[in-house]
């Protein structure tokens, strides 16, 4: 894949993320054999861990909708390889359930093979994360 396709990745998956569109649309941008990962405390929020396959897209964008409204999520910029993208960015979510508030820098990772995402990973304050989702 070249640099300008895996660019246009990262941006498709963040248009899709930011318009509302359906998850299993947002899924097709992924791989089948998904790896994903997200660190941090694992058993506070869903999506929080290491999972496989789409439904780890589909749960996840589930998932924070029913969990998380979204204050702002800005992307300061997207760094792109042949076969990697880094979004870089900061967010600040409130979550429904404790309302509190979530601010973070985060970074995630695009990797890319076969025009379709293959790997998934966020890296934020995950500690911040955890605390916050606790009641």
């Amino acid at each position: 894949m070249i640099q300008n396709d895996t660019l246009h990745l990262a941006q498709e998956f963040l248009r899709r993320m930011g318009s509302g569109t359906e998850p299993a649309e947002i899924a097709k941008l992924f791989s089948e054999h998904l790896e994903w990962n997200i660190a941090g405390d694992t058993g506070i929020l869903p999506w929080i861990g290491q999972k496989s396959g789409r439904a780890a897209v589909t749960d996840f964008v589930n998932d924070s909708r029913t969990m998380i409204e979204r204050i702002s999520f800005d992307v300061h910029d997207i760094l792109a390889g042949d076969d990697r993208a880094v979004i870089l960015g900061s967010l600040a979510s409130k979550l429904k359930r404790t309302g509190k508030i979530i601010k973070t820098d985060f970074a995630i990772v695009l990797t890319v093979a076969n025009a379709e995402i293959v790997r998934f990973q966020m890296l934020e304050d995950s500690f911040a994360v955890s605390q916050a989702a606790r009641s």
